[in-house]
C-alpha cells in the first residue's frame, strides 16, 4: 500500500535534516512516496534493479545474501530512523542489488525516487551530508559483521546473538538463528547443546532459555 507524502511531518525522526534547504523540502514533499507492506514481504530480490531511497518510519526488516547452496547470512536490520546502507550503494554506484531483504516486522517507508535522490544530492549540501553520513556508519557496521565472521569464533557469535534478547526465553527456532550466522541448522544445534553442558543455557520445545547470562557475555567477549 502506498500514498504520496502530503505533509513533511516525519521528517522529525531524521533531526539530521531539520535544516534542510526549502528548496530540497518542496522536492521532497512533491515526489517521495509512503508505503506500508506487512511481515513477510520481499523488499527487493538480489539482481533486482534499485529505483528508489528508503528512509525507515516504522518496522523491520533483514538484509541477507543466499549463497548458490541456499544458506543464508544476516548482513544488518534496518529498522525506525534508519536507511538502508545497500540501497544507498546501489543508488550511489548505479548497480543491482547484491543482495535480498525480507519485512520482520510491518513498515512504513518513506521512497524517494532515483532520480530525486540524485538531484538532492546535487543540490542539497544537508541532504547529501546526511546520506554520507548514514552512508558511512553503516558501512562500519558492516565491517565489524566481516571482522566477527572471520575471526571470531562460531561459539562466541551464537551467545552474542542469544545475548540481543534481554527475555530469559528465546523463542527463535535453531534454522532461524543458522541462518543469522550464515552456518547449518545442525551446527546450531550441536553448539547449543555444548552451551548447555557448560550450564549458559538450557534448551526446551521450541524455546532457549539463558541461565546464566553473565558468564554468557563473558563467553561471548573470550572466545
Amino acid at each position: 500500500m502506498s500514498n504520496r507524502s502530503s505533509n513533511l511531518e516525519w521528517l522529525a525522526q531524521f533531526p539530521e535534516l531539520k535544516d534542510l534547504e526549502p528548496q530540497a523540502r518542496d522536492t521532497i514533499n512533491k515526489y517521495a512516496r509512503i508505503i506500508e507492506a506487512p511481515i513477510g514481504t520481499i523488499g527487493y530480490r538480489e539482481g533486482a534493479t534499485c529505483d528508489a531511497y528508503v528512509m525507515r518510519l516504522a518496522g523491520k526488516s533483514r538484509v541477507y545474501k543466499m549463497s548458490a547452496n541456499g544458506r543464508e547470512i544476516l548482513l544488518y536490520r534496518v529498522g525506525a530512523g534508519e536507511t538502508c546502507v545497500i540501497t544507498t550503494t546501489c543508488l550511489l554506484g548505479n548497480s543491482d542489488y547484491p543482495a535480498s531483504t525480507i519485512v520482520e516486522e510491518a513498515i512504513k517507508d518513506v521512497l524517494i525516487p532515483a532520480s530525486v535522490f540524485h538531484q538532492l544530492m546535487l543540490d542539497s549540501n544537508v541532504f547529501r551530508k546526511y546520506v554520507m553520513a548514514n552512508y558511512g556508519a553503516l558501512i562500519s557496521d558492516l565491517i565489524v559483521l566481516l571482522d566477527e565472521v572471520a575471526f571470531r569464533s562460531l561459539d562466541a557469535r551464537l551467545a552474542k546473538v542469544l545475548l540481543e534478547s534481554d527475555a530469559p526465553y528465546i523463542t527463535r527456532t535453531h534454522q532461524q538463528i543458522a541462518d543469522e550466522l550464515g552456518t547449518a541448522r545442525e551446527v546450531v544445534s550441536r553448539q547449543l547443546k555444548r552451551l548447555e553442558q557448560k550450564g549458559l543455557v538450557a534448551l526446551g520445545r521450541g524455546q532457549i532459555e539463558i541461565t546464566n547470562r553473565q558468564q554468557l557475555k563473558a563467553f561471548a567477549s573470550h572466545s
